[in-house]
């Protein structure tokens, strides 16, 4: 135990040249290592949860603010698209909040098959969203002139779409004859889709437990007269006497409220024996219709 006591006693104090002496107790470590990782998991909720903000918005609200958090679950993600304008073929990086293809401050990105060079079609520090239930439409504004146009614009319009599994960027159109050059874009995804709330009622609640209640009774019945009492056939029904005697006096009742006419009906005739009577009887009765 005394070597213990004295690695504890210098592992207690540890000197560092030109930052002098550092205490650490016994429970020092642990404290650390926890707070490290407090801080690395809030510090990773922090950033992934507020990529919306790289947006700047033409005009600071609070509604556009709102819609753009809305599309958050698409940031950090490069959707590419191929279009082809006359006789040459673009290909088209968007990138929502971020850069796209990894140029700086650009949303939106044009590159021409066989020329390396990156046009900036938008930018995402001059937003604009606009957006409804199950739709938002983003533009990217200021990106690069062409010619002796204004800058260029994109637009994005994001709809849901819940048939499909991959989010999928798709061309729209590109009017480069305009003053101010308009790229559209189509963005279908699956995130803005308005959940669906089920709402269970009342009665079906109750029947959801009825139809419980009476499975255990069932099967709970059937073990129980089956395995402690040794019935065999019917008899394994649980309460089966009850259950015929109930079914008895309801046909009984349905019988006498439903049926208008008895079961046995009274003989036509009054006076005449419902018995068949002998063949010398029926002789001596007819006897007087015989002419004279």
């Amino acid at each position: 135990m005394p070597v213990c006591s004295r690695c504890l006693h210098h592992c207690s104090t540890l000197h560092y040249s030109g930052l002098g002496a550092v205490s650490w107790g016994p429970h020092t470590v642990p404290v650390l290592i926890w707070t490290v990782a407090a801080s690395l998991v809030l510090g990773g909720e922090v950033s992934a949860t507020n990529n919306t903000r790289n947006c700047k918005l033409l005009s600071e609200s609070v509604s556009e603010r709102s819609v753009l958090s809305r599309l958050e679950p698409l940031t950090q993600k490069n959707f590419t698209v191929d279009m082809k304008v006359g006789e040459k073929t673009y290909t088209y990086v968007f990138q929502l909040c971020g850069d796209a293809d990894g140029v700086q401050g650009a949303g939106v990105i044009q590159t021409e098959k066989g020329v390396k060079k990156q046009t900036i079609v938008g930018r995402y520090n001059s937003t604009t969203a606009i957006g409804g239930s199950d739709w938002v439409m983003l533009i990217y504004s200021n990106g690069e002139p062409y010619d002796s146009h204004e800058m260029r614009r994109a637009i994005v319009m994001i709809s849901c779409d819940k048939k499909i599994d991959t989010d999928k960027l798709t061309g729209v159109q590109i009017d480069q004859d305009r003053q101010s050059d308009c790229y559209m874009f189509k963005l279908n995804s699956s995130t803005l889709c308005p959940v669906v709330q089920s709402h269970i009622s009342t009665g079906t609640i109750l029947i959801i437990i009825g139809f419980c209640l009476l499975a255990v009774y069932l099967i709970g019945g059937f073990l129980y007269q089956r395995l402690v009492v040794g019935a065999k056939g019917m008899e394994q029904f649980p309460n089966y006497a009850f259950w015929v005697e109930f079914g008895n006096l309801t046909a009984d009742g349905c019988d006498f409220v439903c049926r208008s006419r008895q079961r046995e009906e009274a003989p036509t005739y009054r006076g005449v024996a419902t018995e068949p009577m002998d063949e010398e009887e029926q002789e001596e009765r007819d006897d007087h219709l015989l002419p004279m």
